[in-house]
């Protein structure tokens, strides 16, 4: 079967061959013609040969190319016939009919390109020739771009660019046509260079051998006369077009500009390289043979070119045309359709291609991005080696596009400049250019130049095109490009910076969009900072930038609608890109938080590292790899690469400055600071040298004294040291040792001398004066004759040598001296030098080589030129400095230095995004500056920048509008601004999210808190606290407005509504529906916000935020000028939430909350709200925190706080107080164990429950003069606890008071105890006591324990009825639980007991008598001082209405009260009762226990002497005092208890101390208080309480007479007895007691009797001195008893008073020897002394121990007295008395 591609080709032939034979010239012709014809000829032949095969492939390619090609390059063919043929060759490539692989196929590609290029065709109309143009273009873009197109050689490629450049350039072409062989280049340049990686660089000189220039030529494409002259030449008959030939001239491999002679700009076949050996022909003869461009063919538009004409135009050739010659023109690539059709087309010869997979140059095969194979192959034809393009084609089409972009080359238009900058963007884009030297030298210099160059020129698309290239390169390739960055980012800068009124906006919009660009590569603004920031001698770009970028922003006019211009915007996203990516690091590191994460960090780390140092890898491939997840797979897959990495590159680069490649934190701060003192020093030294190295000398950067070398090292790397200054400090012939060394910096080694010298002067300015410039120059040939090995004969002839060089310069380049004489020639300057060289001559050839360089190349005096000679030294000093170490940039990864930029960043952000914020009305860009503000906020958290994210908190809190508004308009105002709601929501956002680093900031959010509660915003939730009196345990800390009362209201609005104004009239109507819907607005914002969480979450804070957050609590508490109580309850209550969230650790931060509650409630000298919550407050933390360990006993010292109060405060308060301690030992009893805590709650409760005062110790120093401290004594003040073991018995009033109104009963003697002794006697009665002057007698510091009183001798104030009941039912709650009763609470809780007895006495008698008096004023609960001004009219007008505080006596209680205190008295019964049946148990048991674990401290005894002392004494007098209450019942249900009590079975282990301390402390003053007039209502319940008490009384006796008798104070005992018995007949009205007294009488005396007592056997009548003393006592009251009882008893006659017949039985102590009748002033108790030793009772031995009795209970208001004032020392006198 026969290959279908032969019949395509046939079907090409038939075209072609008919079309020919349709021409007019083969009109005519025969057979004979035909076969003559060499154009028909070949065709003829070729289907012949075609008809003989069965594969195209048997034939070479050249064969059935032949034919075609000759058509293309016949010059008598027409425009269509050359159409066709060009056709059928791009139909052969595009089907791939040529086969890659073919041996032949070089050869025949190379002719293809050969004749596409030289194509010549006759002309008709422009047209039609345009049409043969664009196919000249096809046929040589799909020749490029097919797998065939790598066969072809360099010549060979850079001939067609230079035909697709001609049609490019030429402006006389259709747009159409010019913009198709713009494509068609743009095309080519990316495949050419992306096929950049498959070569390899090749040795400089073979390049230079081998290759031809890319040149633009003189001749006229653009110069219109001459193109209208040639259109007036004569017209030959016959029309030709040729395109340019393509000549060749050769020019020195070095050049690197373009050589351009005249103004027109052609484009020339010299321009294109070809071939120097082209099938055999050596490379002399082709020059020879090579004819020059002589046509200007391109126009097709005049049919009227003769070859002469085109001749002509050549004026750079003195070649002749040969005929045969014609350049082929090249077209332009159409991206999307022609390219695109390629592959397709391939897709049906995948034979071709795939045998295209066998042999390249390098062993590899290329697959271009559009899926194209190239297949490079070597073929030897006829002796000439065809070598496939490569570098050398790439390198001078680069170096011809970048003279493209020189600005100062007037040949360049505007269109070829742009055109040259779009393909370097896609030379740029396609290939990482950077490995080639010989590329990379291009780009340092040329290349960077030209871009900055057109940053200067005024138009647009020049400008823009330029950046994106500036972009390319800087991204891929800035680490060979560390000063060429440094120059275009002030280039940038100056151009935004700009004044100039022509630099248009957009201008500066694209050069800020640059910016952004620039600072978006990762890592760019990271290795900104390390390779100049921190490089001593380069500018601080990055500080430099943000400063500016930051004041481009703020201070660039803000337009007045709010839309920001797009500056504006700009700026903002370069300062936010930073943000950015420093805030995705920090996010990254906080989800790698693993060790094995951190593990495959530093890996990460150092690939990025390795990627970036090596400088090998496209950055592209960097980013990729960064990007890739890190798990153990790819970890590995990294190891590997980096290993192969290291195999390959050589180690990265260090810069002499650090340390290591990645120096630390520390580091780069050290370089930076070193680097300001070296700024400072330069300047200083460009002022006035010695005094710059003398600052360094300080500073220590210089040594001192000054090291030569050292100096001249600084000298020369210091780039910014004024160059005139240097030259002037090194010529001094003081420092002609640091010439010296300064000399010896240079490398002069290998230099010719004009070379060395060039370099020398460019590092000072030559100063004027001759001897110092003849000092410069002898020291600079010495040192080059020396290191040159002394070329010349003399260092004499050196020096002249130099000198005549320095003129030659001043001579050439002078524009002065220029203006006088005609500058030298080279003769002349060889003539000046004859001789010179010890006395022969220079090397000619070195002086006219020393004459060009300096003729062309000036030597630049720095500072003295301008303008484009300045520009050049500028530039050659980059390059120098970028060529020496200086030169390293370091790449550092992604995120190395983030903490550092942050550092440096973050003040101009935050302001820069403050002041966006605050201008902006774009909702976009709010939420822009709101996500830099987060941003902001996480990097500073996660750094730890507390100072950062302080600045941005109170930033943010201005915007919130919350501090700046009255609480008035706070809820409009905030409500109705959007932006100040985005600020509060992120406000709190931040700090819920980042608290832990918050420190200042929370005054701010204190602050805003505290408005939004003034302005009613927060949730219930925050300002419903805690409570223990309000039912449901809640209480609102805001007031609710109270309407006034109903009679005032009516009369009042009237008032109002006459005297106000209309407006105020509106004001007052209520909200209007937008005011509602503002607030409903603003408090949703609130509720989103979340402030509740500030407290609740506050657990989770850092303890030093945490501190600061109370701090800031506290430090918010108004102070006197703006007090406003509410406020300050506000803060102590999130202050004390915050304080329970953190129980866990609230010991580090107790000390702060005790210290502001004990300012709160200790400094209070009133009750207000504020005292009230801190009270509250204090006891909510006890209760919550109590059950740790750690804290509760400083929390249970806390308590003392309220002790400290001032008393009437604390009056007020004492409900909250009572109810607290109530909820406290309800829950927390059990974990209260040392006795001061116990002495502490029970003082609370005796304080708050039953009005006692506080004691002393707990007061603190006041002027008050109601308070002294003289109570106590020094050692109770310090050691309280000491009083705990003793029985609680002061000295005080014995009696109560009566009920208003009635005259008292004479007050005891102790009675000036309490007035002198500085405790303040509450109540109206007692004024007059108080003033009463205690004449002669001392305050007691230690008051006599008065033991034998029924009361404390406590100080009651008046109490409110609640709290006491409430302390009465903790009491119960203790007692009633054995668990909670222990032994360093037990006595305590029997003296409190006590104390709530004598409170509840009477039913608390004494609270309502002053309960008139003592109003508790609810008004004034909440005080507001000076409300402020700008809270206006309605914050007033609230204050006047506030919210009634509890009172705490208030009248609807009164009807109840009788009722509780019913209760209570009887509830205290059954506990005092219930203590005294326990005692005996409760006390061995803790006895037991105590043995059990044997703990070390004071021991408890069980035995009933410690009973009787610690608790069965003390009840007994406590329901002793209850049977002297004056409530029938609660008298009755007393005594019943006190005779269960007194003979119950526990007592009677009893011995006879304690029984008669029994009498004397519980009885007798029973008794005693039993004779005054209790219940004046109730005459008969009176009388029988007597009666029972006196029968109590002889029960008890008669019970416990045998240890009695043992008394030696018996005989007393009795005589006390007696004397009630005698009171009692004469108390009552009825005769009740006088039935009841005798029989109990007879009772006694009958069993007394029965007892033997009254008898003695000693005695003459048998009876015993008792006996007679009995009777004597008796027959006062009972004279006819004894007859009664004993009528056979003899009664002896009574003794007269003048002889009395014993010796004196009682003494009178000394301190009573005065009268004792009705003496209020007698301070001391009545001593009976025991009687004497001949008075005895039965074999009683003599009495020892005094018996105490108490005056104010014996004589208080006896009827008869015991012992008359008047009296002798006998007991017989008593009956006298009546």
């Amino acid at each position: 079967m026969v290959d279908k591609n032969i019949y395509i080709v046939q079907g090409e032939i038939i075209t072609v061959v008919s079309a020919i034979k349709r021409n007019s010239r083969w009109n005519t012709h025969t057979p004979l013609d035909e076969e003559q014809d060499p154009l028909l000829n070949s065709f003829s032949h070729l289907k012949e040969t075609l008809n003989n095969i069965k594969e195209l492939s048997d034939v070479e390619p050249n064969v059935f190319l032949r034919p075609f090609l000759e058509v293309v390059r016949s010059e008598d063919t027409t425009g269509p016939i050359t159409g066709l043929a060009l056709t059928s060759v791009n139909k052969f490539l595009s089907y791939g009919l040529i086969d890659a692989n073919h041996e032949a196929a070089a050869e025949a590609i190379e002719n293809m390109a050969d004749a596409v290029t030289h194509a010549r065709f006759v002309g008709t109309d422009p047209a039609s020739d345009e049409v043969v143009l664009m196919k000249i273009l096809q046929v040589l873009r799909t020749l490029l771009l097919t797998p065939v197109g790598a066969h072809l050689t360099n010549e060979s490629v850079c001939e067609i660019m230079q035909s697709c450049f001609r049609i490019c350039f030429e402006v006389r072409l259709s747009e159409l046509l010019r913009k198709s062989a713009e494509h068609t280049l743009v095309d080519m340049v990316q495949l050419l260079f992306s096929r950049l990686p498959q070569f390899k660089e090749e040795a400089k000189s073979f390049v230079g051998a081998n290759m031809k220039k890319l040149k633009m030529r003189a001749g006229g494409m653009s110069e219109s006369s001459k193109w209208k002259k040639q259109k007036r030449s004569p017209r030959p008959p016959h029309h030709m077009v040729r395109s340019a030939s393509g000549g060749l001239e050769q020019a020195p491999p070095a050049t690197l500009s373009n050589n351009n002679l005249t103004g027109e700009i052609l484009l020339e076949t010299s321009r294109g390289l070809n071939p120097l050996c082209r099938r055999g022909i050596s490379g002399q003869s082709m020059a020879s043979s090579m004819s020059s461009p002589t046509d200007s063919g391109l126009d097709t538009c005049s049919k009227a070119t003769s070859r002469e004409d085109l001749t002509d135009l050549d004026q750079s050739s003195s070649v002749a045309t040969t005929p045969g010659t014609s350049e082929g023109r090249q077209v332009d690539r159409a991206q999307s359709a022609s390219v695109e059709s390629i592959p397709e087309v391939l897709e049906d010869r995948e034979s071709v291609t795939e045998q295209s997979d066998s042999a390249s140059i390098h062993d590899m095969d290329y697959v271009n991005p559009r899926g194209v194979r190239f297949t490079p192959q070597q073929t030897q034809r006829d002796g000439a080696a065809l070598i496939p393009y490569s570098l050398p084609c790439l390198r001078e089409l680069f170096r011809f596009l970048i003279s493209l972009t020189n600005p100062h080359d007037r040949h360049n238009t505007d269109a070829m400049m742009h055109m040259g900058l779009q393909l370097l963007t896609v030379a740029l884009e396609a290939a990482h250019i950077a490995p080639y030297q010989s590329l990379l030298g291009l780009v340092k210099d040329e290349l960077c130049r030209h871009l900055f160059q057109l940053l200067n020129v005024d138009r647009m698309n020049l400008c823009t095109a330029s950046i994106r290239a500036c972009f390319l390169l800087f991204e891929s390739m800035r680490g060979h490009l560390k000063f060429q960055l440094e120059m275009y980012l002030k280039k940038l800068m100056d151009i935004i910076t700009s004044e100039n009124m022509k630099m248009p906006y957009e201008m500066k919009e694209m050069a800020l969009e640059a910016l952004v660009q620039l600072w978006r590569i990762p890592s760019f603004v990271t290795e900104l900072y390390i390779n100049h920031d921190c490089d001593f001698y380069c500018s601080n770009l990055l500080y430099c930038l943000n400063t500016f970028i930051n004041f481009n922003l703020m201070h660039n006019a803000f337009p007045v609608s709010g839309q920001l211009y797009t500056t504006h915007l700009l700026s903002l996203e370069a300062l936010l890109t930073v943000i950015d990516s420093t805030e995705a690091h920090c996010q990254a590191k906080v989800l790698n938080n693993t060790a094995q994460q951190d593990q495959s960090a530093e890996t990460n780390h150092l690939v990025g590292f390795v990627l970036l140092t090596s400088g090998q890898v496209s950055s592209r491939t960097g980013l990729a790899f960064r990007s890739i997840a890190m798990n153990e797979i790819e970890l590995k897959v990294k190891i590997v690469f980096i290993l192969f990495l290291l195999a390959e590159k050589k180690e990265p680069t260090k810069p002499q400055r650090f340390s290591s490649c990645l120096p630390d934190s520390q580091e780069l701060l050290d370089i930076r600071n070193k680097k300001k003192l070296l700024n400072s020093g330069t300047e200083q030294f460009n002022q006035k040298p010695k005094k710059g190295i003398q600052f360094l000398q300080e500073k220590g950067l210089l040594s001192s004294p000054m090291d030569n070398n050292e100096v001249a090292q600084w000298l020369r790397e210091n780039p910014r040291l004024d160059k005139k200054q240097i030259g002037e400090f090194i010529s001094d012939r003081k420092h002609m040792e640091l010439l010296d060394s300064f000399v010896n910096t240079f490398t002069f080694q290998g230099l010719r001398i004009d070379e060395a010298l060039r370099l020398y002067l460019e590092a000072f300015r030559l100063p004027g004066e001759a001897p110092v410039i003849h000092r410069l120059l002898e020291t600079f040939t010495d040192t080059w004759h020396k290191v040159n090995g002394s070329p010349f004969m003399t260092n004499d002839a050196g020096f002249a040598l130099a000198y005549a060089v320095i003129m030659l310069n001043t001579d050439q380049h002078n524009n002065n001296v220029r203006k006088q004489n005609i500058p030298m020639t080279v003769e002349q300057f060889k003539k000046n030098l004859k001789g010179v060289n010890g006395n022969t001559d220079f090397d000619q050839d070195m002086l006219e080589d020393i004459y060009n360089a300096i003729k062309n190349d000036e030597i630049v005096m720095p500072d003295e030129q301008s303008g484009l000679v300045k520009e050049n030294y500028v530039w050659s000093v980059l390059l120098h400095r970028g060529a020496t170490s200086e030169g390293v940039f370091l790449h550092v990864p992604a995120g190395s230095y983030d903490h550092d930029l942050f550092t440096m960043t973050w003040g101009p952000t935050i302001a820069a995004l403050s002041y966006v914020f605050d201008k902006s009305l774009d909702d976009a860009i709010i939420q822009k500056a709101i996500a830099g503000f987060r941003k902001c906020a996480m990097i500073s958290a996660h750094c730890g920048f507390s100072d950062v994210f302080d600045n941005l908190i109170i930033s943010l809190c201005k915007f919130t509008t919350l501090s700046s508004e009255s609480a008035e308009n706070l809820p409009t105002v905030f409500g109705s601004n959007g932006k100040a709601q985005v600020a509060a929501k992120t406000v709190f956002h931040l700090a819920h999210r980042h608290g832990d680093i918050l420190r200042e900031g929370w005054k701010n959010i204190m602050d805003s808190m505290l408005q939004l509660f003034r302005a009613e915003l927060l949730p219930k939730a925050m300002v419903e606290v805690e409570d223990f009196v309000e039912p449901n345990g809640k209480i609102s800390l805001q007031r609710e407005e109270t309407p006034s009362n109903r009679g005032e209201s009516a009369v009042l609005s009237f008032v109002n509504w006459l005297t106000l104004s209309g407006a105020e009239q509106s004001g007052l109507r209520g909200p209007s529906t937008e005011n509602q819907e503002a607030k409903q607005a603003a408090m949703l914002c609130i509720k989103q916000c979340d402030p509740e969480k500030l407290i609740t979450e506050s657990k989770f804070l850092q303890l030093e935020s945490l501190q600061e957050l109370m701090k800031a609590l506290i430090s918010v508490t108004p102070d006197e000028e703006t007090y406003d109580e509410e406020d300050a309850a506000f803060c102590l209550e999130m202050l004390l939430r915050i304080v329970m969230e953190n129980r866990d650790r609230v010991s580090c931060v107790w000390q702060t909350v005790r210290d502001h509650l004990c300012h709160l409630c200790v400094q209070a000298t009133e009750s207000c709200f504020l005292v009230e919550r801190a009270v509250v407050g204090l006891i909510r933390l006890a209760i919550r925190l109590l059950r740790r360990e750690d804290i509760s006993s400083q929390v249970l010292l806390s308590l003392r706080l309220l002790l400290m109060m001032k008393p009437h405060v604390l009056a007020r308060v004492s409900r909250e107080v009572a109810y607290g301690l109530h909820e406290l030992l309800k829950t927390n009893a059990a974990n209260i164990h040392c006795t001061d805590d116990w002495f502490t709650l029970f003082s609370l409760i005796e304080c708050i429950g039953a009005g006692i005062k506080p004691p002393a110790s707990f007061q603190v120093t006041s002027t008050s003069p109601d308070i002294d401290t003289g109570a106590q004594s020094d050692s109770e003040l310090s050691h309280h606890h000491s009083e705990v073991s003793l029985d609680r018995g002061y000295t005080s009033d014995s009696e109560v008071y009566t009920e208003h109104g009635k005259s008292r009963m004479p007050r005891s003697v102790t009675d000036v105890d309490v007035a002198s002794s500085g405790w303040l006697v509450v109540g109206k009665d007692d004024l007059d006591i108080n003033k009463v002057p205690a004449s002669g007698s001392k305050p007691l510091l230690n008051p006599l324990v008065n033991q034998y009183s029924l009361t404390l001798g406590q100080d009651m104030g008046f109490h409110d009825t609640k709290s006491l009941i409430k302390c009465v039912e903790s009491l119960s709650f203790i007692v009633r639980d054995a668990a909670h009763v222990t032994p360093e609470n037990f006595e305590l809780c029997v003296k409190a007991i006590r104390v709530f007895v004598e409170a509840s006495l009477n039913g608390g008698y004494r609270t309502h008598e002053k309960k008139k008096n003592h109003k508790y004023d609810s008004q004034k609960s909440r005080v507001r001082r000076k409300p402020r001004e700008k809270e206006g009219a309605s914050r007033r007008a609230k204050a006047s209405s506030q919210r009634p505080s509890r009172s705490h006596s208030d009248d609807e209680e009164d009807e109840g009260v009788p009722a509780s205190y019913h209760t209570v008295s009887l509830q205290l019964l059954d506990l005092m009762h219930t203590l005294h049946t326990r005692a005996a148990s409760i006390y061995s048991s803790w006895a037991q226990e105590q043995r059990h674990l044997e703990v070390a401290g004071k021991k408890i005894e069980a035995d009933s002497q410690t009973l009787w002392t610690s608790c069965w004494c003390p009840l007994l007098q406590g329901i002793a005092w209850l049977c002297c209450d004056a409530r029938r019942q609660v008298r009755m249900q007393a005594l019943t208890y006190l005779q269960r009590a007194l003979l119950v079975h526990d007592l009677q282990t009893l011995d006879a101390v304690e029984w008669e301390s029994c009498f004397n402390k519980v009885l007798f003053p029973l008794l005693t208080k039993l004779l005054d007039n209790i219940s004046p209502a109730d005459v008969g319940g009176m009388e029988e309480t007597r009666m029972r008490a006196c029968t109590l009384l002889s029960k008890v006796f008669l019970q416990h007479l045998s240890p009695l008798l043992s008394l030696p104070t018996f005989a007393a005992l009795w005589l006390t007895i007696l004397d009630f018995m005698d009171k009692y007949m004469h108390a009552g009205s009825s005769d009740l007691l006088l039935e009841a007294i005798p029989e109990s009488l007879k009772n006694m005396l009958l069993v007394m009797d029965t007892a033997g007592i009254f008898h003695s056997v000693d005695s003459r009548t048998g009876y015993s001195d008792l006996w007679e003393i009995t009777w004597e006592r008796i027959n006062c009251f009972l004279p006819n008893l004894r007859e009664e009882l004993f009528k056979q008893t003899v009664i002896p006659q009574p003794v007269p008073p003048s002889t009395p017949p014993m010796p004196t039985p009682v003494k009178m102590s000394p301190q009573i020897s005065t009268p004792l009748s009705h003496s209020h002033m007698s301070q001391s108790p009545l001593i009976l002394q025991p009687l004497a030793s001949h008075l005895q009772v039965g074999g009683v031995p003599p009495m020892s121990l005094p018996i105490i009795l108490n005056p104010a209970l014996i004589e208080a208001s006896s009827p008869v007295p015991l012992l008359p004032a008047p009296r002798p020392t006998d007991l017989s006198d008593t009956p006298e008395v009546k």
